[in-house]
């Protein structure tokens, strides 16, 4: 009796762990999904203050604007960050764009402000990869352990399903970029 009562109990015990380590995982994964959240409205903040920067020295050069102003808003329309990733990367697209021709007026590239919002944002974009990493990593490590035995039948007692991983979609930010000097 009292070895059915020790057997019993290593199952529980067995059970509370591996559910603990699935919501533990879980509660990582949001954590940084919240990252890539943070950083993602760092980057929207700035935009706007880029795009006055760069509107005086740029009349004639509105598409380039319109473009940053319209990728901006398409991220601004919800979903949850995963479903807002394409329209992530048509903005980063449009900054690209907005600081390659930046590189054709010589007074803009000396602009302190500018400058100083390039680095905020080239910063910010690193930022935005490496919460985007962490997440990646998250969520390898949770499901990996929903996969393998025995936490995958803790998992499907439970109800704990795996989760996506951050993939860039656009063919074009996969193409090798371009280096000029």
């Amino acid at each position: 009796m009292i070895y059915l009562l020790i057997i019993v109990a290593l199952i529980l015990l067995w059970l509370v762990y591996g559910y603990n380590r699935l919501v533990t995982l879980r509660y990582r994964a949001d954590e940084a999904m919240s990252d890539v959240d943070v950083q993602l409205k760092r980057r929207y903040d700035l935009i706007p203050n880029l795009v006055e920067t760069v509107k005086g020295y740029v009349q004639h050069e509105r598409s380039v604007l319109e473009d940053v102003t319209e990728a901006r808003a398409a991220v601004s329309q919800g979903g949850s960050p995963l479903e807002r990733d394409r329209a992530e990367n048509a903005l980063s697209g449009t900054l690209k764009t907005l600081f390659a021709v930046a590189e054709n007026y010589p007074n803009l590239k000396a602009n302190e402000n500018f400058l100083k919002l390039q680095d905020e944002l080239t910063d910010t974009e690193d930022k935005i990869q490496a919460s985007r990493r962490f997440y990646n990593s998250t969520a390898r490590d949770l499901n990996t352990r929903i996969k393998v035995f025995p936490t995958n039948i803790i998992a499907g007692i439970f109800g704990v399903k795996a989760i996506k991983f951050f993939e860039t979609t656009a063919e074009a930010e996969k193409e090798p970029v371009a280096i000029k000097f």
